[in-house]
């Protein structure tokens, strides 16, 4: 541009002739004067050529109206591209959004004593408990959504009972309770928009809401499932575990630690932001929720009742009777009204026999007893005349007070 300017400007301004301009610039006669002929400076002008992804487009919008999420390099191969990738990918990207539209993320801002976000992660590392075979349990995960405070406890199952327990265990250890608890759509909490049996008399005594995200919406409960992925990381490489007990102990020297991490989105420590966060919840309910499992059956001639797959004796003397079955994440008890008739450590293994020596102990008197009553003595017919208590205490009979006739 700036020759063509030049030229104009000696050619039309100075007078000076095409010849001396082109000796002066060294540049040919020809050129010179198509310079002084032309309008404007020379450019250069690429003469169109029909793209080929023009031609494949139509083709390519038809494969994203059927999977709008559809790889660029499953398309490639459908539409048979040999061309560049890059290119490809590039023009993809530009199509897709007139069939999948973007779903846009928003930052969040958290209220002190808003919620608590919960999830169950089930780490990839198995677990010795009893004689069985190591098995995957799941690890109860609770982050206080203002503070990113985390809070984590093995449980023996993902079942309700076992999830209200350890939610109980773990807001008992904050000593407050949000005014919402996050959930995503876990079968033991609920689903559909109804939630298990137990779950809301629960929210009831803790005066909170258990609310249930959409599924597949992730950002709603992003602070735990970030959680899930630090503790994944974070915690479990290198680790080895005994037992479910051995594993939370070591959870809770660790939670210890990564709840004094600095996060990066707060610019603060969990635990500094902690006193905020749990001077704006409520306090603990005075009487403790139904956790844990219940029930109330009639104990068999074998007393023995079963709890998640295993069987915890039970005093025989009970037999025949309704009693009440309860365990939570550490014992299993049966009692009859108040009276404790049997108390065991649960087992978190499957198919086990638990036995107290002395249920089997007592078992075996009441069977004795059974097996050789007393025989009266012959005489006068009055002499048959027995009191009633004493076939009670030979048969095993329980009164309703429960002790054994004496």
């Amino acid at each position: 541009m700036e020759d063509w300017a030049l030229i104009r400007r000696l050619h039309l301004a100075e007078g000076e002739s095409m010849r001396s301009i082109a000796e002066r610039l060294g540049i040919s006669r020809n050129t010179v004067a198509r310079a002084v002929r032309s309008e404007g400076p020379p450019k250069y002008e690429r003469v169109p050529v029909a793209s080929a992804i023009k031609t494949v487009e139509p083709r390519i919008r038809v494969l994203l109206k059927e999977n709008p999420r559809m790889p660029a390099t499953v398309i490639a191969e459908r539409i048979h591209w040999s061309g560049s990738p890059a290119w490809l990918r590039e023009n993809v990207a530009r199509i897709r959004p007139e069939y999948a539209p973007a779903d846009p993320a928003d930052r969040i801002s958290y209220e002190p004593g808003d919620q608590i976000q919960c999830d169950l992660v089930f780490p990839a590392v198995k677990i010795p408990c009893g004689t069985g075979p190591a098995r995957v349990f799941p690890v109860l995960v609770m982050v206080c959504s203002h503070s990113r405070f985390i809070m984590a406890r093995m449980i023996p199952s993902r079942t309700t009972g076992d999830l209200l327990a350890g939610m109980w265990e773990l807001l008992g250890g904050l000593g407050a309770v949000p005014r919402r608890l996050i959930w995503d759509n876990e079968t033991g909490i609920g689903r559909r928009n109804r939630y298990a049996a137990g779950v809301a008399a629960f929210a009831g005594v803790l005066a909170t809401r258990i609310v249930q995200v959409k599924p597949y919406d992730p950002e709603t409960k992003g602070i735990v499932e970030r959680a899930n992925g630090y503790l994944e990381s974070s915690f479990l490489p290198g680790r080895t575990f005994t037992s479910p007990t051995d594993f939370n102990d070591q959870l809770a020297v660790w939670l210890s630690k990564a709840n004094t991490r600095l996060v990066r989105s707060t610019a603060a420590r969990p635990a500094e932001l902690l006193p905020t966060d749990r001077a704006a919840m409520i306090e603990l309910p005075p009487v403790a929720p139904v956790t844990g499992f219940h029930a109330k059956v009639r104990l068999p001639r074998d007393y023995y009742v079963r709890v998640s797959s295993n069987d915890y004796s039970v005093d025989p003397q009970a037999i025949g009777r309704f009693v009440d079955v309860s365990a939570d994440l550490e014992t299993v008890r049966i009692s009859i009204g108040d009276r404790n008739i049997g108390t065991h450590p649960r087992s978190w293994d499957r198919g086990l026999t638990i036995t107290d020596p002395s249920h089997v102990q007592a078992a075996k008197t009441l069977r004795a007893a059974f097996q050789n009553p007393e025989v009266a003595d012959a005489g006068d017919i009055d002499d048959l005349v027995r009191d009633l208590a004493e076939y009670d205490r030979v048969f095993g009979v329980v009164l309703d007070d429960g002790m054994i006739s004496s």
